[in-house]
């Protein structure tokens, strides 16, 4: 994933903000049309209506109007996600994500290899991280019923990279030799290691009681701030302990 290269602030309050809307959406159709490889500065300069000069001063180098391009796409997406009301039976919900995440990856290909360019240095964008938040609130959720079977950070990062590698997969391979089943047994896999099939009833599960339990100490009121500290660092360790 990628740090988003912030562009030089407009000189013009009118025209150049226009500029950029205008820059973005040429190059969003060129990468959609022709790939990565379509977006050359003069392709963009002319799709878009522009000079060569006003495109490097509000982008830079090519790394940076690819970045933004990516930032541009995935920002819908993500704000998409946000306002969904949530499904009543959380796992369900990150059914609906893992769906929702993978069609967007499938759909919009040059987008998803610039956010997940392998060794690309700094780091995530704002768009990703809000991204990845949006996913932690899902996890937390399963926490919350008592459901999840490691700590919450552990099942976001499995959940995103298990993500990130089944869209490569299917983008690597050509359409119409695409498994079908792969994304559903994909996620299937990752749950069966995630989820527990219904909420702790009993104490025979530390680790699902600890998980839970953690999600809720922000709550814990009646506790001081050094007493949470510690709570906290107890139940991590036994969250941890058969993780």
């Amino acid at each position: 994933m990628l740090h988003i290269i912030m562009a030089a602030r407009p000189n013009s309050e009118t025209e150049e903000p226009d500029a950029r809307s205008k820059i973005l959406e040429a190059a969003s159709r060129l990468i959609a049309s022709g790939g990565v490889a379509a977006l050359t500065t003069r392709a963009v300069a002319a799709a878009a209506g522009v000079q060569a000069p006003t495109l490097y001063r509000l982008f830079g180098e090519k790394r940076g109007l690819l970045d933004a391009v990516a930032e541009h796409g995935l920002t819908a997406f993500i704000a998409q996600k946000v306002a969904a009301e949530p499904h009543p039976d959380p796992v369900q919900d990150l059914r609906d994500a893992w769906d929702s995440y993978v069609a967007f990856g499938l759909g919009n290909p040059a987008v998803f290899a610039i956010i997940n360019e392998i060794g690309a240095a700094g780091p995530p964008s704002p768009a990703v991280l809000a991204g990845i938040a949006v996913l932690k609130k899902r996890v937390e959720r399963i926490a919350r019923s008592g459901r999840l079977k490691m700590p919450v950070e552990r099942a976001v990062a499995l959940i995103h990279a298990a993500g990130v590698g089944t869209v490569a997969t299917l983008l690597s391979t050509p359409e119409g030799q695409r498994d079908p089943q792969l994304s559903t047994l994909a996620l299937e896999a990752v749950l069966a290691s995630l989820v527990t099939e219904r909420p702790v009833q009993s104490h025979d599960d530390l680790t699902s009681l600890a998980v839970g339990l953690r999600t809720h100490l922000d709550e814990a009121d009646a506790l001081t701030p050094g007493e949470r500290l510690l709570l906290t660092e107890l139940l991590d360790r036994l969250a941890q302990a058969k993780g």
